[in-house]
């Protein structure tokens, strides 16, 4: 067993918790079907006319695709390794004030998850947190070769936010986060500070972005992207070529990023928000762990990344959303962000 993955004796969780699942609500199924088996090359699951779950491993869930209105990640789950670090996680949450309930059997179900609760999280996407996995024996039937996952986790989540800060107080308040290293970045005329959070041996389970000076949410969705992995550099590719061929929009070409070394694009989910398709990041090892300083990269890649320029109607409706946003207070849990937007 990985030394992240004992439960620790310190207090901390950190290392006994991994990204689980993402919870999508939408109206595009056919969009999403298309998108997952055929673009990305996901296994996928039509359970009903309003439940549609991808696989990449052999857990039951790792995409849960929900018919409504949002067109937006509404939840994120979290595997906790342990019932101990479970328990410290909720003693936490509800000691702040902070509402947590159980969620139902038939969501846990669905989940493909047991002992599941969940509380609010920033920007209104709810955080759940589960203890047991289900495992599905049936094999996969996917284009892809694989995705790595692990200890790891099954990739990040990436947002944008007026309150960067509070965002990182939260994750450091319930899951011990650390940050790993900040990118200043310079996209369509603004100057993006962007710090990334781990919470176990992946460079950043969590990424908060923020307009410098200004504050702004360009984005309309309450998650910028997601991420997942590939296990190898031809499924990343073969990915990347899918998408274009099914006609979905691309974001950002094939780069390389400067502070996790991952190879990777940017594509356009069927909800609006990004995914990123990505291989062979580094792992933080304990030794690299111990020896961790955390540093400020220039520009978020070192070759490629160049956006899709889908053009100037495009970049207005930026500033229109931006201006939508203004107008309506962000989303945040004060009694675990420490301070209110």
């Amino acid at each position: 067993m990985s030394v992240f993955l004992k439960p620790n004796t310190d207090g901390s969780v950190f290392g006994s918790v991994q990204l689980g699942y993402l919870v999508v609500e939408s109206q595009r199924f056919a969009d999403w079907h298309r998108f997952g088996a055929d673009a990305i090359g996901l296994h996928v699951d039509p359970l009903s006319d309003d439940v549609l779950r991808f696989r990449i491993d052999d857990r039951e869930c790792r995409f849960l695709i929900q018919r409504g209105p949002a067109e937006d990640l509404t939840a994120i789950g979290w595997h906790i390794t342990d019932h101990e670090t479970f328990d410290r996680i909720v003693k936490r949450v509800t000691e702040r004030g902070v509402p947590i309930a159980e969620g139902t059997p038939e969501e846990a179900a669905l989940r493909g998850v047991e002992r599941l609760w969940r509380f609010a999280g920033p920007k209104g996407i709810l955080q759940e947190i589960f203890t047991t996995v289900h495992k599905n024996a049936k094999p996969l039937h996917m284009i892809s070769s694989g995705f790595v996952t692990g200890g790891g986790g099954m990739g990040h989540v990436a947002i944008t936010s007026r309150d960067p800060i509070g965002i990182h107080r939260y994750y450091n308040a319930v899951f011990d986060s650390r940050l790993s290293d900040f990118i200043d970045e310079n996209i369509s005329g603004l100057t993006l500070k962007i710090r990334f959070l781990r919470v176990n041996e992946r460079h950043h389970s969590v990424a908060v972005a923020n307009v410098r000076g200004f504050k702004l949410d360009p984005i309309r969705t309450r998650a910028q992207h997601i991420n997942i992995q590939a296990s190898t550099l031809e499924d990343m590719v073969g990915a990347y070529q899918r998408v274009r061929e099914h006609g979905f929009s691309m974001a950002w070409s094939i780069g390389q990023h400067t502070n996790d070394r991952e190879l990777s694009f940017y594509c356009v989910t069927p909800s609006g928000f990004e995914l990123e398709v990505g291989w062979n990041p580094i792992v933080i090892t304990p030794e690299l762990e111990a020896a961790w300083q955390v540093a400020t990269h220039q520009g978020i890649s070192i070759w490629g990344h160049k956006p899709v320029d889908p053009g100037i109607f495009h970049k207005l409706g930026q500033l229109r959303q931006a201006a939508l946003n203004a107008r309506v207070p962000e989303i945040t849990v004060p009694a675990l962000s420490g301070a209110a937007s």
